[in-house]
């Protein structure tokens, strides 16, 4: 049985992980999308390293695009397998790949244009809406901890990982020649303690563990810092400064936790006057999707509910759709939250808000996660850049520019050996580092080494390996 690497090898973004059994099944470990460089990454993106039509099966940890935006590209090509997850994940991506598709649609005209112009060739978007609408029909859900029979020679079962409404650890038993193999490949790792999700399930003992490194080189603030730190930013910039805080923000998890910690403090009446608003038609159907699911939130939210009906809406908080809408904002001088996509400021409604307020002193943008380091949001962080360049033209940095970090719905170093406590470390035979850059892994493999693990690598891109 081999594996082979062929995505968030030595990165962060573009999960694909293809095991080969010695009979011939071949299984794709999540089929992410790469971001974070717009249309730089389309080479990437296209250049899958495998036949998309001899893929059995693709076994997905989570919605997140870096880890399921390519199953529609792989429809298109010709695949027509099974997309094994759990019902949270099938129902959010039901709704990503759409946005992704639209995205890429809108992207790629902008592109096709400018090539015009200069007399270039042109391009074609990976994939539109209707081959995000058809792979939805291959999805297959199975609920936590169900063990699940792939054929008579794999079984799969999925773990609550918590970071993500319905993210999971994929834990594969597969029969080679006459012996059973265990790998566990834990996705995105998420906080012990999240504001909105139940913490990390431990995950059954494994003999091959796949493990991501996004922050195994860094410490997160408590939830309660954080609570503290997000007021803080937002009294200094809509009291003090009068003007708008603007907060990138993923649609789906990172979004919901933000408004969730905003209506705990409009409850016990600390939040200013003030209007918030979601500018994302995703992160509004993404909270409706998370409605469905109370039961996968955690012990506080539940009570929550038990005197508050809605944990993700108040008052002063409004949703919104329609582009017309959004637009207003730009234009809307009293102060006021806006919380939009995309969080890496790559794509979406937020990229507009910020080129309109960027050289507004009164404005701040908070940076609530991880951004590649190409990425426009990386580049906003960056002291030493003055000037920064959106939709093409150059804007003077006079914004402030803050970051929390507490509401990463990634785990860090010490959270993640944590949970990888799990395991007994003399089973394990190897560890696979992926989902990291190459500092946060080498920190990592440091630091698993010595809680007792070995047989730790850290694969390049196309790296194979026999289990």
């Amino acid at each position: 049985m081999k594996i082979q690497f062929l995505g968030a090898a030595r990165e962060v973004t573009g999960s694909k992980h293809l095991i080969t059994t010695d009979r011939g099944k071949r299984i794709l470990l999540d089929c992410g999308m790469y971001q974070g460089k717009g249309l730089e990454t389309d080479g990437k993106n296209r250049d899958l390293g495998f036949d998309p039509k001899t893929i059995d099966y693709i076994l997905l940890t989570h919605a997140h695009i870096d880890h399921s935006g390519l199953i529609p590209y792989l429809y298109k090509l010709g695949f027509r397998g099974s997309v094994v997850c759990t019902p949270a994940t099938r129902d959010l991506c039901s709704i990503m790949l759409k946005d992704t598709a639209y995205i890429l649609q809108q992207d790629v005209k902008w592109y096709n244009k400018k090539m015009h112009k200069l007399h270039q060739p042109t391009i074609q978007p990976l994939f539109d809406s209707n081959h995000a609408e058809r792979c939805i029909k291959l999805f297959i859900t199975v609920d936590y901890d169900r063990r699940f029979r792939i054929n008579d020679d794999i079984y799969v079962r999925f773990t609550n990982s918590g970071h993500m409404l319905g993210s999971a650890v994929i834990n594969l038993e597969v029969r080679d020649k006459d012996e059973i193999k265990r790998i566990a490949y834990t996705g995105d790792i998420g906080r012990q303690h999240s504001h909105i999700l139940q913490s990390p399930h431990p995950f059954p003992q494994c003999d091959y563990l796949i493990c991501e490194s996004t922050y195994g080189n860094r410490l997160h603030e408590d939830s309660l810092v954080t609570e503290n730190q997000l007021l803080e930013v937002v009294e200094h910039t809509c009291v003090e400064k009068k003007g708008k805080l603007i907060i990138p923000s993923f649609s789906v998890g990172r979004t919901q936790e933000i408004v969730y910690v905003l209506n705990q403090l409009y409850n016990e009446h600390r939040l200013p006057r003030i209007n918030v608003y979601v500018d994302s038609p995703l992160s509004v159907n993404a909270t409706h999707i998370f409605k469905l699911y109370t039961d996968l939130m955690n012990d506080e939210v539940k009570e929550t509910m038990l005197h508050d009906a809605d944990p993700f809406g108040f008052n002063s908080l409004t949703y919104i759709t329609d582009i017309q809408e959004s637009k207003r904002l730009n234009n809307d001088k009293s102060p006021c939250i806006i919380i939009s996509a995309s969080g890496m400021l790559e794509a979406g409604r937020v990229k507009h808000h910020v080129a309109n307020h960027i050289e507004d002193p009164s404005t701040t943008i908070l940076i609530v996660g991880y951004c590649t380091p190409t990425s426009l949001g990386a580049r906003l962080q960056n002291p030493n850049i003055k000037y920064i360049s959106i939709f093409g033209f150059d804007h003077k940095k006079r914004a402030e520019i803050e970051k929390i970090e507490g509401f990463s719905g990634h785990g860090d170093y010490k959270e993640m050996l944590e949970y990888l406590s799990c395991q007994n470390k003399e089973t394990v035979r190897n560890v696979f580092l992926v989902h990291g850059e190459e500092d946060a892994q080498d920190s990592f493999k440091g630091y698993l080494y010595e809680a007792g693990f070995r047989g730790i690598k850290t694969p390049e891109r196309g790296e194979c390996f026999e289990l």
